[in-house]
């Protein structure tokens, strides 16, 4: 089934927050929208099938927000995410509840979790 629910997070300044998604994390821009140049972006970015919003509009949602990706194996993300330079708040980890985790935070202070199914 393909994805029906598109989360979407706050991201104060494109330039320090596009880079950490694209050139960190490996999602590829598929869209970007403003409606007049120096308007604030709005941004599709989709990695490995699973798509976000990014919006620098104030209005949209607040800085703080978290997105859980359900992801093949997190310890070959790790080990990417880490050679890109992405800090790990949380490297990967078993749970009590049956999967193994890590946690990031992007520059704006947003939460991101990937998870594997460790049954």
């Amino acid at each position: 089934m393909p994805q029906t629910v598109i989360p979407q997070l706050r991201m104060r300044h494109a330039d320090t927050t596009l880079p950490f998604y694209v050139q960190g994390l490996s999602f590829v821009v598929d869209w970007e929208h403003r409606f007049e140049p120096g308007f604030p972006l709005f941004v599709q970015l989709t990695r490995d099938g699973q798509t976000i919003f990014l919006t620098e509009h104030s209005g949209d949602c607040e800085v703080g927000g978290a997105v859980y990706f359900i992801v093949e194996d997190v310890d070959a993300l790790h080990r990417a995410f880490s050679a890109a330079g992405v800090p790990i708040e949380q490297p990967p980890h078993d749970t009590e509840w049956g999967s193994r985790e890590m946690l990031l935070r992007d520059p704006d202070g947003n939460r991101l979790r990937f998870a594997t199914d460790a049954s």
